[in-house]
């Protein structure tokens, strides 16, 4: 017995020093997996806003969840892992509930906006995320992020009123963007948490317990607002559940190799995905005042990105 736990003790150091040998040897991996990672969401966006039009962003979500849990499961049950330590669970559940109400706000926002005005909107989430982490952490904000702040409020107006003065705007639109902006905040608490929750549990983990808290959560409003989706809006919900699960362990691999702050610009990416796959899916045009608006919203949340070198995460 003594033998083989040196031997198993020898195997883990070995796999271990592997691990981190790969991953200073390729330090441009995390990049390159949340790009992966933005790209497969963008276009899960575009689906559950065709399954959210078709079924109901409510049904449509919890069925997402529920296909979720079900293909996650299994590959963190096969991981051997147990289950996990209080700490990583309360992480799991907050972020859960946290994630219930960012989804069911952001996929009911964009039933009601083109998908890149609802991206560029939500990018306002770094900017959120400064005063978020001067309410809960007690950070003092420079002014430069309150400058960029209100740059980034410009961007907004540029973006809201241009829709509302489209000839297509009205109370369903302001509801939308109330929506996307809700989401946007949610999110700046959802990055904090999804850092966190990578360095204490391992993808699978992650993927699985997302869905089931978000699942577990819709639930509890199922008997008034559930209604079966139709057999056609069940391929996108499908298609959908696939890519979300996929990016949300892609996320958690890459989010515990690299700080959140290296990784989330790189989230901007997002919008270019989003108009190709809002033409693609629902011929929206691209309009001036929405790329405008946009690129304030970045150049904003450049300003206020902290200036340290990010430094290469051990977990």
């Amino acid at each position: 017995m003594p033998v083989i736990a040196a031997g198993a003790i020898a195997r883990a150091a070995h796999w271990r020093k592997c691990a981190l040998e790969m991953r200073h040897a390729n330090p441009l991996l995390p990049f390159a997996a949340t790009l992966a990672g933005v790209g497969l969401l963008s276009l899960m966006d575009a689906l559950m806003k065709g399954a959210s039009l078709a079924a109901g962003t409510f049904s449509a979500l919890l069925v997402r969840s529920l296909i979720g849990i079900v293909i996650a499961a299994p590959l963190w049950l096969a991981a051997g892992r147990g289950w996990p330590g209080s700490r990583a669970l309360k992480l799991h559940v907050l972020r859960g509930l946290v994630g219930a109400g960012m989804a069911f706000t952001f996929f009911w926002g964009i039933t009601r906006l083109p998908l890149a005005e609802a991206i560029a909107l939500s990018f306002t989430a770094p900017l959120v995320a400064l005063y978020l982490a001067a309410i809960l952490l007690g950070e003092r904000i420079a002014r430069e992020a309150i400058a960029a702040s209100l740059l980034g409020l410009v961007g907004v107006a540029l973006i809201a009123g241009a829709r509302m003065e489209s000839g297509n705007g009205g109370a369903d639109t302001a509801w939308g963007i109330a929506a996307i902006l809700t989401s946007s905040l949610l999110y700046a608490w959802n990055l904090v948490l999804q850092r966190q929750q990578a360095l204490l549990a391992r993808p699978a983990e992650v993927a699985t317990f997302q869905n089931a808290v978000v699942a577990l959560t819709l639930a509890l409003f199922a008997p008034w607002f559930f209604a079966v989706p139709a057999e056609s809006a069940m391929a996108g919900i499908t298609a959908s559940a696939v890519l979300s699960v996929s990016g949300a362990m892609i996320f958690a691999w890459a989010y515990a190799r690299a700080e959140a702050q290296a990784l989330v610009p790189l989230e901007y990416s997002g919008f270019l995905w989003a108009g190709l796959f809002g033409w693609l899916f629902f011929r929206e045009p691209l309009t001036l005042p929405t790329l405008a608006g946009a690129a304030l919203i970045v150049v904003a949340c450049w300003i206020a990105a902290p200036r340290k070198r990010p430094e290469q995460s051990a977990a």
